[in-house]
């Protein structure tokens, strides 16, 4: 085994099988209580506490509930969602790639693992040559020596390097952080698809709620116009009242190709994000349209958000990876020892290949030390050790950013609700306003262009509702994903759980709204 370049080596070799058979079993046993030395650099410790405050910011009725985030979406009741969910995670292509980075970082820590062992080569050659008779030596004088020779070499050859400050350890130790950290992210890339496929199906049902109430809405503009015509035919409406209605119904009819390619485009991503051509759900265009029911949402421990969100736990590794990293580079200070045996059959004829005369054998302990290298190693952990306080400092900015995503989603929700809520209202009111005036106009006590106006509010209050439903359903998606819903948190999580994250469960409180 070639020494490695770098300053002066101290090293022994030991050949043969006779006399120093006791120096291999010695050295094997030195090199047995080596190994267990312990690794140098720092152990790793759980990330210092994070102020995370008392509490979700919010008023809300506190509770120590929370909500099963894992498949949130079955609590909808929706057989289309339910689909569309267990394709996209069967066949999406992000998820795809997710995986096979994950292989990649399993194969890269099998490799680390796997240097901490010997490597062993196994190898049968057979050496036809010519020496000169006028070369150093002097074959032509040498009685019973051929200048011309057949080799037959078969054997094997062994080399260890022995981890005794800890270096593989160390290593093996980063690359195990580093694929629980791929692991994590490959189950938020889940958790992110899980979200767009529901807010895109929103979408594509709420721009078909809206087309509906503005179908309805224009249907009602058209009566009126018509109404208006006739009037002005018989002298008693103007001109200007033919414009001002043709103007309304206009303008509503505008508002139609918009809301159908806005509903077309959400199906058509639909097939992107289902991993199939974008057309492959254009059929949903004709489903009929699915009703929800958004209410109050248990959201839990503040802290709880921590233990689910994928980027702070992947932070967490990373911080895990940056700390084993300090223990490799601070390892290189050390002597290093590396053992080479080799052994097998050497022989001038196939007779005698294999015949106990013809073994050899050799093993080769080789310590080297880097004396000087101009400050390099300790330039390297200085570097390790910087890029574990940055890290550190990632892992604190993903919990704030956590919090705060939890926060801001949260407070949309609540909002939401609350319009909804009130646009609910707002039709109730219509409601009653056209019965009324239906009521009216059948007793004759207004004329028809009232009914009709009384109609047009009620179809632009349903309008108005199906957008804020479509909104509010959109940010309880954004919500389940600020929370960490969508994915199964890993075992992992237990050793990333800070006892500092202390805080009280909450529910969103508002009133179920159809």
């Amino acid at each position: 085994m070639k020494p490695k370049i770098g300053p002066p080596l101290l090293h022994a070799t030991a050949t043969g099988l006779a006399p120093g058979r006791v120096r291999p079993l010695a050295l094997a046993l030195s090199c047995a209580l080596l190994t267990a030395c312990a690794a140098v650099g720092p152990d790793y410790r759980e990330p210092p506490p994070v102020d995370i405050g008392s509490g979700w910011t919010l008023s809300l009725a506190s509770e120590r509930e929370s909500a099963d985030l894992t498949q949130w979406w079955a609590t909808l009741d929706d057989p289309i969602l339910d689909r569309l969910m267990a394709t996209a995670r069967a066949q999406n292509l992000d998820l795809r790639q997710a995986a096979a980075r994950v292989d990649e970082a399993r194969a890269l820590r099998d490799r680390v693992a796997g240097e901490a062992l010997p490597s062993v080569g196994a190898g049968a050659s057979v050496n036809r040559r010519r020496q000169s008779k006028n070369g150093p030596l002097p074959i032509g004088s040498i009685p019973g020596l051929d200048a011309t020779q057949t080799i037959y070499d078969a054997g094997f050859d062994a080399a260890w390097e022995v981890d005794l400050f800890g270096a593989k350890r160390r290593a093996l130790e980063g690359a195990s952080a580093r694929l629980q950290a791929t692991e994590v992210e490959a189950q938020g890339v889940r958790m992110r698809v899980a979200a767009e496929v529901a807010r895109t199906w929103f979408t594509a049902v709420g721009a078909g709620y809206e087309l509906h109430a503005q179908q309805a809405t224009l249907s009602t503009l058209q009566q009126t116009l018509e109404l208006v015509r006739l009037r002005h035919a018989l002298g008693d409406a103007s001109a200007a009242d033919v414009e001002a209605a043709y103007t309304q119904w206009a303008a509503v009819n505008a508002l139609l190709p918009d809301i159908q390619a806005r509903q077309r485009a959400a199906v058509l991503g639909l097939g992107v994000l289902l991993g199939a051509p974008p057309e492959r759900e254009l059929a949903l265009l004709d489903e009929p349209l699915t009703p929800w029911t958004l209410r109050a949402l248990p959201v839990g421990e503040r802290a709880d958000v921590l233990r689910r969100r994928p980027d702070v736990l992947a932070a967490e590794r990373r911080l895990a990876a940056s700390s084993a990293d300090i223990g490799v580079a601070t390892a290189e200070l050390f002597p290093k020892l590396s053992i080479g045996v080799g052994g097998g059959f050497q022989a001038l004829s196939t007779g005698d290949w294999f015949d106990a005369s013809s073994s050899r054998f050799s093993i080769l302990p080789l310590i080297s030390w880097r004396l000087f290298d101009g400050g390099r190693v300790r330039a390297e952990i200085r570097a390790r050790e910087a890029a574990e306080q940055q890290a550190a400092l990632a892992y604190e900015q993903a919990v704030l950013t956590a919090l705060g995503d939890a926060e801001r989603a949260l407070g949309d929700y609540h909002g939401g609700l609350d319009t909804l809520q009130r646009r609910a209202m707002a039709v109730d009111a219509a409601r009653k306003s056209y019965g009324y005036a239906n009521t009216r106009y059948a007793a004759g006590d207004i004329a028809l262009i009232e009914l009709l106006a009384a109609q047009r509010s009620l179809h632009e209050a349903e309008t108005a509702a199906a957008r804020a439903h479509t909104s509010a359903a959109v940010q309880l998606v954004a919500l389940y994903k600020a929370l960490g819903g969508g994915w199964d948190a890993p075992a992992m999580t237990s050793q990333t759980t800070n006892p500092a994250l202390k805080s009280t469960a909450t529910v969103l409180a508002a009133p179920s709204v159809p």
